[in-house]
């Protein structure tokens, strides 16, 4: 049944989720310098002081933007891994899985999260939110991939293995934020596909 609370709570949420989101487009599109309160107020469509009562100062808002990037990259990673599920076991699915990977760093999310890593070198108070969050996002993210390789984290190389292709996928990404990347990395995505699909078999 609903209650007389509900309609604000959902106006209150959707607002939340959008400046979620216009802060990974500023961060995207423009830099951490663009991305104050009152711009990305602007860019969600409501006032700098809304924006405020959900996030009173920068740091609470990138740090939720971050957490929402986070859920969104974990949700992305899922969908895909999924879909991976239907691949037969094989060199297929081995480059399905690495393929999916690198194109997870060259998403808007990937930018973004990128000006706030950038940012938060030289600040330390900023880095002390940050670093938490993506090490739970490499811890995920690596058992996302031991799980779709179908291997044993436990084996010292099989593990090594596999972050080298996070590290790999991390680093195709950083090539792309520049210029377009696409043919290279596609192209070194196959070979390392079947460079990472011979390693992993030779330790069964």
């Amino acid at each position: 049944m609903a209650t007389p609370h509900e309609p604000k709570q959902d106006r209150s949420r959707a607002t939340r989720q959008r400046l979620l989101e216009a802060t990974i487009d500023c961060l995207a599109e423009t830099g951490w310098a663009a991305a104050t309160v009152a711009v990305v107020a602007e860019r969600a469509g409501v006032s700098r002081g809304a924006a405020q009562h959900h996030f009173p100062t920068r740091e609470d808002l990138i740090t939720a933007a971050l957490e929402y990037m986070f859920e969104t990259r974990m949700a992305q990673s899922l969908a895909d891994a999924q879909a991976i599920g239907e691949i037969a076991e094989g060199a297929g699915r081995t480059e399905a899985v690495v393929s999916a990977l690198v194109e997870g760093y060259t998403t808007s999310l990937f930018k973004a999260a990128l000006q706030v890593w950038t940012h938060a070198a030289a600040d330390p108070a900023l880095r002390e939110r940050i670093v938490p969050l993506e090490a739970r996002f490499g811890r995920t993210s690596h058992r996302m991939a031991v799980e779709a390789l179908g291997v044993d984290d436990s084996d010292p190389v099989a593990h090594h293995l596999v972050q080298a292709t996070l590290d790999l996928a991390r680093g195709l990404g950083l090539a792309d934020v520049l210029t377009d990347d696409s043919l290279r990395r596609k192209e070194i995505v196959q070979q390392w596909a079947a460079t990472l699909h011979t390693a992993l078999n030779a330790e069964r």
